[in-house]
């Protein structure tokens, strides 16, 4: 074994661990030597997001000492920042097995370091956490969650005071704070346990107060109040305010999924926890064809990420993907204030850079400021808290099913998005037609666009610089042409630097540094790579776009343009 992991690996045996944590590692030197290398090789990073990674002993793990170091340095870096300030923190949990365990450790540690904390008593959504944050006007939060990713896995995403996750400087100068903590004895895990707050109802009926608030056509639910809905939670939180929000709003015909109501940290009938795949859904999609369900919708195990199925023209049961959800949700919510007459001339909305364009035409449409951002509902938060007081938050959303709407909170929100989705079903209804139909209707007034995502995975311990060396590549040697359409515009996030491959010529891009990667060609597809900061993988989005001349056109255009993005995949070999 490395003679540095071998170094880490006698710190744990020798140092203030616990027994059961040694006696882990000793199983693992002889039965596993490889997966205690991998367990041990580096520090799991507490990257800009947070923590994220497979649960275990180790410095590359999650456990009880690697959530306690980053909640101290967390600690450490609240106390400064607010030094003589009364100081407090919200705290919540998905249903992911150890992260009861985990949100009680970082609240003791958070206690022990004089901090006071809001901590839910049992499982809640993510977004009720960037709600609670906010409600008691906390300096900061932390939830503990993976959100979709697979059962093995846990982690813990860090918030500032607005209830958004951390941006510069906060997020780098956490990662400082979090990297000075040397060693476990530097963690205060017990002592302060008085300063400990139990939540639950109260907040809850709060935060249901507020997405009450969302909705533009209440009369329509009254009307179509036994629209037929099914909802599955997936094993996860939203069984604890998703059914409680649509009874709140009107709806009265509620199925949820039996099968996936009980949270359960094995997601035992899933592979993924995640409501982008067909398989996770697949139950919920046989659910709601035997009871003829208007729609079906699927939230993951930290409910903020939606899932929808609605029947397509012939009758049959589809998912769509987060661009489409995107595209509802943001047409209804413009075209429905400005019917209401409740819009305002500063209204706005903001999306990412790699979802789809079809939503700057919604809002030019509708005469509103459309603003891309990074990748991640952080940088939707921070563009609301610049433009405060000046424009007029409407709606954000972005291509991985995450929709926010409202800016009482600060994160995706997939309750909040539920409730509203099925208040456009209703509205949608009540003209006599689906969700499906009226995206068709939109496809047709503003082209055809067609999104599509792969994720590669690089595993072992040199998966990142797998994935480093792929990005380095891409920099160093672009592609003049992709599919037969020539590379108009290289956009690197990184450099914050655009160039033109035909004449040279370079401009500034004027958001935050990213890793990402995009090519713009001259046939107008978008093709975009973006490594995880969190996990060796790397996603590649594509968008293409053409009209669409009458409805039943539909079928041959999208199988246009499902074979040109299969057709750009091979061209770029991926």
């Amino acid at each position: 074994m490395d003679a540095v992991i071998l170094g880490k690996v006698n710190t744990w045996l020798d140092g203030s661990f616990d027994d059961t944590t040694k006696n882990e590692i000793k199983k693992l030197q002889s039965s596993n030597p490889d997966e205690l290398a991998d367990a041990f090789y580096r520090n799991l990073e507490f990257g800009t997001g947070g923590l994220r990674g497979i649960m275990g002993v180790g410095t590359n793990r999650m456990n009880r000492y690697t959530v306690g170091m980053a909640t101290q340095g967390f600690s450490n870096y609240l106390k400064t920042s607010f030094a003589g300030q009364e100081i407090s923190v919200a705290l919540a949990h998905d249903s992911r097995n150890n992260s009861r365990f985990f949100a009680e450790t970082a609240a003791n540690v958070f206690a022990a370091n004089g901090i006071k904390v809001y901590l839910f008593e049992s499982l809640r959504p993510t977004p009720e956490l960037s709600f609670a944050i906010r409600h008691f006007g906390c300096q900061g939060g932390v939830v503990c969650t993976a959100s979709h990713n697979p059962k093995e896995y846990n982690g813990y995403k860090a918030y500032w005071n607005d209830g958004a996750q951390l941006v510069p400087p906060h997020d780098k100068n956490v990662i400082t704070e979090v990297e000075k903590i040397a060693s476990v004895d530097d963690v205060k895990f017990t002592g302060g346990e008085k300063n400990i707050t139990i939540i639950g109802k109260e907040v809850d009926e709060a935060y249901t107060k507020m997405v009450k608030g969302l909705s533009v056509y209440p009369e329509v639910i009254s009307k179509h109040s036994d629209l037929r809905i099914v909802y599955t939670p997936i094993h996860g939180t939203g069984i604890t305010l998703v059914p409680a929000v649509l009874d709140a709003f009107g709806f009265k015909n509620v199925t949820i999924v039996d099968e996936q109501a009980e949270p359960n940290g094995d997601f035992p009938t899933v592979h993924y926890p995640n409501p982008e795949e067909k398989e996770t859904m697949s139950i919920g999609l046989a659910k709601a064809k035997s009871l003829d369900a208007d729609i079906l919708l699927g939230t993951d195990p930290d409910a903020d990420r939606v899932g929808i199925g609605v029947k397509d023209n012939n009758g049959e049961w589809v998912l769509m993907n987060g661009n489409q959800t995107a595209v509802l949700a943001f047409n209804y919510l413009l075209e429905a204030r400005k019917a209401k007459g409740i819009n305002q001339p500063n209204d706005m909305v903001i999306t990412t850079i790699v979802t789809t364009g079809m939503i700057d035409g919604l809002a030019s449409s509708n005469d509103v400021a459309c603003y891309r951002v990074l990748t991640g509902f952080k940088w939707i938060a921070e563009m609301i808290r610049l433009k405060e007081g000046k424009e007029n938050y409407v709606v954000g959303g972005e291509e991985s099913f995450g929709l926010m709407i409202g800016d009482k909170i600060r994160d995706k929100d997939a309750v909040s998005a539920v409730a509203l989705l099925c208040e456009m079903a209703a509205y949608e209804k009540d003209k006599g037609r689906t969700l499906y139909q009226k995206l068709v209707d939109l496809y047709l007034q503003y082209g055809f666009y067609k999104e599509d995502l792969i994720s590669i995975t690089k595993k072992g311990m040199d998966g990142q610089a797998q994935i480093a060396a792929m990005m380095e590549a891409y920099r160093k040697d672009p592609p003049k042409q992709i599919n037969g359409s020539a590379v108009k515009q290289l956009l690197d996030y990184e450099l914050q630097l655009g160039t033109d491959p035909s004449t040279g010529k370079t401009w500034k891009i004027d958001l935050p540094k990213s890793n990402v990667l995009q090519f713009i060609l001259e046939d107008g597809s978008i093709i975009s790579a973006r490594p995880s900061g969190t996990e060796p993988k790397i996603k590649f989005y594509f968008s293409i776009r053409q009209d669409l001349d009458k409805p039943e056109d539909f079928d041959r255009v999208n199988k246009e343009l499902d074979q040109k993005i299969k057709a750009i995949i091979a061209d770029m070999k991926l």
